[in-house]
């Protein structure tokens, strides 16, 4: 049921005049051959196993041949994110908060761009950098840190983040990316966040269609929050897929969530400081085949119980559980009373997912395999 890969998609390059520091697009050949991979330094795949049986693998592998090849790729509710597909490219020349060749510079720029990286180093916010339409921000090739604030995604759509690092944002309500209000079609890929004053992640008012995958969380509190507050009853229209995701001893909100659905698989959550996942007013949770290896504190799943500004009686939320691995003393907390026959199911929204059993293997992968990575920047135009 829904466990391949899905197939490659196709799409074509539009030109688009030229803008300071933008090269326009070039049509890419048919074929891009991987680039050899750096010596030194670059993640190398696991060896084969001795049993012949084939290892657990993180998706996307497929990407990174060619530099637009993300577009469209994520699984779950935000594969649709193109991002800057149809865009010339963007070079950050400047680790500057804002001015030409900045970061700040090409996310402002209201015309669809995929803006890559010349320069590796810190760039630190002395604000939240909003982040328009139709962008990918690819830090593949470069070591690209954010600090002081974060990104805010603020009613735009089709925006993909890949390989960046989030560290250190000071301030009340600074979160390292900000999904709100009414954004759609993004994807969060690869990138490493710790230590904000609020959240890693939020998405609230409305934000869905939204896929985070390989990243790595660490050193916090308040991890992900989805839905905001219980009078936010809008917030029924939120879908998120969260997969191949490491949440490494932060303390709560892997994820939070209020109305919205969210389809987990194939993370590894360890040594939480409150609870794993928590599930409030009228959540739908399916968590498949993750992994949950709890510290000190041993129940995974929490339920909060809200009212609805539009309903009589105060709810919660549902979680199924299919697959998942319970490690280390750890007791699922799962409420057998909550009524799941009409919880979503993933297959009723996109067909296919890489999904594999929750095993030792897929732990091992998933620390080696999420947050930033030293990858080369791929080829192509």
């Amino acid at each position: 049921m829904g466990n391949h890969n899905s197939g490659q998609r196709h799409h074509h390059h539009h030109h688009l005049p030229n803008h300071n520091n933008v090269e326009p697009p070039s049509q890419p050949p048919a074929y891009y051959h991987p680039p050899p991979p750096p010596s030194n330094h670059a993640p190398q795949p696991p060896p084969p196993p001795t049993n012949q049986m084939p290892l657990p693998s993180v998706p996307y592998s497929h990407v990174d041949y060619s530099l637009r090849a993300l577009a469209g790729q994520a699984e779950g509710f935000g594969r649709f994110a193109l991002g800057g597909l149809h865009g010339p490219l963007y070079h950050v020349t400047t680790l500057s908060d804002d001015g030409p060749g900045s970061l700040r510079a090409g996310c402002r720029v209201k015309e669809p761009l995929w803006i890559v990286f010349e320069v590796s180093g810190t760039i630190e916010l002395s604000s939240y950098l909003n982040v328009s339409s139709y962008k990918t921000i690819d830090g593949r090739g470069q070591r690209i840190k954010l600090t002081g604030k974060g990104l805010r995604l603020k009613e735009c759509e089709h925006v993909i983040i890949c390989n960046l690092e989030f560290e250190g944002g000071r301030g009340h309500d600074v979160d390292g990316i900000q999904i709100k209000p009414n954004s759609k079609h993004i994807w969060i890929d690869r990138c490493s966040l710790k230590d904000y004053d609020d959240g890693l992640i939020d998405i609230t008012r409305q934000s869905t269609n939204i896929t985070i995958s390989r990243c790595h969380f660490s050193n916090h509190d308040k991890t992900m929050l989805i839905g905001a507050d219980a009078s936010h009853h809008g917030d029924r229209c939120i879908c998120v897929t969260i997969h191949h995701c490491f949440f490494d001893g932060t303390r709560q909100r892997h994820p939070r969530v209020r109305y919205a659905k969210v389809h987990l698989y194939n993370n590894y959550t360890r040594n939480w400081g409150i609870y794993a996942v928590c599930a409030s007013v009228e959540s739908q949770i399916f968590s498949q085949c993750n992994i949950y290896e709890a510290g000190q504190k041993k129940v995974a799943f929490k339920y909060l119980t809200e009212k609805a500004p539009d309903k009589e009686e105060a709810s919660t939320g549902c979680i199924i559980s299919q697959g998942d691995l319970f490690m280390s003393g750890t007791q699922p907390g799962l409420l057998g009373s909550t009524a799941t026959s009409g919880l979503f199911h993933p297959s009723q929204h996109y067909q296919t997912w890489t999904v594999v059993p929750a095993t030792k293997e897929l732990k091992n992968l998933l620390q080696r395999y999420t947050g930033w990575q030293a990858v080369p920047r791929p080829p192509g135009p």
